[in-house]
């Protein structure tokens, strides 16, 4: 019987090849769109999960408030890990990690890289995460001062093919700033220990792992600051929010008398003007997707995204699916002969189900070895796209194997059931006469072009939003030039060489101006902050940014100096000077000319403060992307490391190999490295830009697909009124007229789809925009080019058609009976 059912099927696939073809498009664009996004969705919902206590690791982020500014920040205070685990019954262990950086120098014999990012790490780390060490034992690998665990790559790097364990390597350059200054965790270190490569999907990655005693801030008592990623390890069973709610009693009594000593402030108090200072567990599964704070290891996913691309997916299948009940319905008339006599040859319905069961399964099939074919072939597209490394190999997995025969089932039935107990349903007297009535089913297949083209107007139109907020972005005054200006981050690797290497480009016609700070508004930048007291409100302490700037930071960012003065040798020692930002002034309560004016700063955790004076206003400028309010910032003179250089020339090719060529005249063994702040803020903006790359081609595919099914739609509709079009020919209709007949109702159905798809896309990118402080507004016209753009391609698709069925011969018309 299958075999049976198998070679009709066939043979009805080769007596309508163009069908056939439009159906396997379809339906292999929607697959090939769906199996992307289901990888990207799959490995964005496993971060983390290669942990075996995945579920009882949870990560304690700083949860406060100071004045108005809110506090959110992935690290905390050195000393919670340990009065966690002695006051919470609940936590069983307590593990910490303090990021060094991001491209460790290190010595070995003679040979020097500068490559990996280095962490210390508490002696348990492995207790509480899955890493298991090929080499070493985990129990006493991180135990001793100076130990380092390697990843397998790194140490190949280092040793190439000699045995890294007990190896002896010169680290340098690395250490922590405490309370009492900066302490210098540099010198040999033992390597102790090899890992594999921290899996891809982790919320952190590190090549050099150093054991936590190695660093002399690592017993800092103070809960007032510090940078410490403190994970805890929680018995099974335990809940969150019943844990969180022991905090604030452990905050009171560690942080309490130390807020009093070093702010002159009881805890109480405190709590009464309105501040906050506490402590909230986020659980490890969700780090990647659900998290908003400052000082993350790396760039996080955002869940938003991926519920966006999981509809997306579910749309784009659901759209190809009904394409293919529109197309099967629609050529339906040219069955019902064939129909009408396999009834009164006694076939039952269950068996004409089973046969057009089998086309759909037929062509389910072959549209999945196409759109396997078409993801594999935009693999490297949309990895660049995703920022992932998919390849081939995953798709033979076992898990994703069965997902995609169960994807052939499910996407056959979604998409022959209609159509199957549609055509069986004909009555055998009108099928063999050719009359049947589609009953309901108008109103079915009118409801499926009305969801395709209200899904595919919001994408429309959410690819507008996107890409106005861009051009937003793009064209806002951020305070500061962007343009031809290069940053050359890593300048203070020439050490005591740098004024000279500057002395040197100074010489240069090209370079207008240059400054030395590792402070950029945007991409990796240095980081301080400090402590204000509030003007306005007695004994109010309010955090503000630092930034470490010289005379030349201000016009060679190009930078408004809004009043006062700025920066220079000629009035002497600047260290008590600071020039302030608009938002400053608000912030601090300051009233009338700030200039001449003084701020009290809070330097040390004893109580120390000292008085700095106001000389200068700046034009707010954006130091973080636009997601973020712009903070009080306070420029000190303390110019120091980075180098940004404002240049102005058509040779920028050559002035960058002059520079290249004046850093290594100084042999400092390191490698020269520069970047464009354009493209540094540019970057900033990634993750939105390929969003509106991906919106876009799956608002052109939704368009193009949810077409096909509109064509299928006009074909069924010509069919069923061929007769009356020959009529209508016959009494002097012309062609235009005859197109309008034809196009007036699918028409309708567009407009009905624009009245679901303007509200949807409105209230959906209305949510995306809330993640940016500064953003656009949405316009009307944004929804009328949506719409435009939409019914333009539509009444194209709807006309090819149509024009076909008023050109046709109204004698073939009339003589059909």
């Amino acid at each position: 019987m299958l075999k049976n059912y198998f070679k009709t099927a066939w043979r009805t696939i080769l007596k309508n090849k163009a069908l056939f073809s439009i159906n396997i498009i379809g339906l292999s664009l929607g697959i090939a769109t769906c199996l992307a996004i289901a990888l990207f969705v799959m490995d964005e919902l496993s971060y983390d999960r290669f942990n075996e206590k995945a579920d009882q690791i949870a990560r304690v982020v700083l949860n406060a408030k100071m004045g108005d500014e809110i506090i959110k920040e992935a690290s905390i205070m050195a000393p919670v890990a340990e009065a966690l685990v002695n006051e919470i019954p609940e936590i069983l262990d307590a593990t910490r990690i303090k990021k060094i950086s991001d491209a460790i120098k290190v010595t070995y014999k003679d040979n020097t890289l500068r490559k990996g990012k280095m962490a210390f790490v508490d002696s348990n780390f492995f207790d509480v995460f899955s890493f298991s060490l090929s080499q070493g034992n985990a129990v006493t690998a991180l135990s001793t001062p100076k130990s380092v665990i390697l990843t397998k790559k790194q140490a190949e790097a280092y040793f190439g093919d000699e045995d890294p364990l007990n190896k002896v390597l010169n680290i340098h350059d690395i250490g922590v700033y405490s309370n009492s200054g900066y302490i210098d965790a540099s010198g040999l270190y033992t390597v102790t220990g090899i890992i594999d490569e921290i899996p891809a999907n982790s919320h952190f990655h590190f090549e050099l792992l150093a054991s936590m005693s190695s660093n002399g801030d690592a017993t800092n008592q103070s809960w007032l600051n510090g940078s410490y990623h403190t994970y805890v390890l929680l018995e099974e069973g335990a809940d969150l929010a019943d844990v969180e709610d022991k905090f604030p009693n452990i905050v009171k009594k560690y942080l309490g008398p130390q807020l009093q000593k070093s702010l002159g402030i009881t805890f109480q108090e405190s709590l009464e003007k309105g501040n906050a200072f506490g402590f909230r567990l986020q659980a490890l599964t969700d780090i990647h997707l659900h998290s908003n704070l400052r000082g993350e290891f790396e760039a996080g996913g955002d869940i938003k995204t991926v519920y966006m691309f999981g509809a997306i997916a579910v749309f784009m299948l659901l759209i190809a699916c009904f394409n293919f009940m529109n197309l099967s319905t629609a050529s339906a008339s040219k069955r019902v002969k064939e129909i009408g006599v396999r009834k009164v040859l006694g076939s039952q319905k269950t068996h004409l189900i089973a046969q057009f069961l089998m086309e759909s399964f037929i062509a389910v099939a072959f549209a999945m070895f196409i759109g396997i074919a078409l993801f594999i072939v935009a693999l490297p597209f949309f990895n660049g796209l995703s920022g992932k490394s998919f390849d081939i190999a995953q798709i033979l997995n076992p898990e994703i194997l069965f997902a995609l025969f169960g994807l052939v089932l499910l996407t056959g039935l979604l998409a022959g059931g209609y159509p199957a107990f549609f055509m069986s349903g004909f009555k055998p007297v009108q099928a063999l006469r050719k009359r049947f009535t589609s009953g309901n089913s108008k109103g079915i297949r009118s409801g499926l072009v009305v969801f395709q083209f209200a899904i595919s107007i919001a994408l429309v139109v959410a690819t507008l939003v996107v890409r106005q907020q861009m051009n937003y972005i793009q064209n806002k005054d951020i305070g500061y030039d962007r343009e031809e200006l290069i940053v050359v981050r890593d300048a203070g690797f020439l050490g005591d060489d740098l004024s000279a290497y500057k002395e040197e480009l100074s010489r240069d016609p090209r370079i207008i101006s240059m400054t030395t700070s590792a402070f950029i508004p945007a991409g990796p930048t240095d980081t301080n902050g400090t402590v204000i007291t509030s003007k306005s409100e007695v004994d109010q302490k309010l955090r503000s940014m630092v930034y470490n700037v010289d005379e030349n930071y201000i016009p060679t960012l190009g930078m408004t100096l809004l009043a006062g003065r700025n920066f220079s040798k000629s009035f002497g020692d600047e260290k008590q000077n600071i020039i302030i930002n608009e938002t400053a002034v608000k912030t601090f309560g300051l009233t009338g000319n700030p200039i001449g004016q003084t701020l009290t700063e809070s330097f040390d955790l004893k109580g120390g403060t000292r008085i700095l004076n106001i000389v200068g206003v700046v034009k707010d400028f954006h130091s973080r992307s636009l997601h973020e309010k712009i903070e009080p910032i306070l420029m000190k003179f303390n110019p120091y490391y980075g180098l940004i250089i404002k240049a102005k020339t058509s040779d920028m090719e050559g002035l960058l190999t002059k520079m290249e060529t004046e850093w290594k005249l100084f042999e400092t063994g390191e490698a020269f490295d520069y970047a464009f702040l354009d493209a540094l803020f540019n970057e900033t903006y990634n993750k939105e830009q390929n969003m509106n790359t991906v919106l876009g081609i799956f608002a052109l595919l939704a368009i193009f697909v949810a077409c096909l099914g509109l064509f299928g739609l006009v074909t069924f509709t010509a069919e069923q009124r061929f007769k009356e079009i020959g009529i209508r020919k016959v009494l002097g209709s012309s062609a235009s007229q005859i197109v309008g007949l034809l196009a007036r109702d699918f028409l309708k159905l567009i407009l009905i789809s624009m009245v679901i798809a303007f509200p949807m896309g409105y209230y959906l990118m209305g949510k995306w925009l809330q993640d940016f402080t500064y953003r656009i507004e949405m316009e009307w016209w944004v929804f009328g080019l949506a719409g435009g753009i939409t019914l333009l391609i539509a009444f194209f698709t709807i006309s090819y058609r149509s024009i076909q069925a008023a050109n046709a011969n109204p004698v073939k018309s009339l003589r059909a009976e």
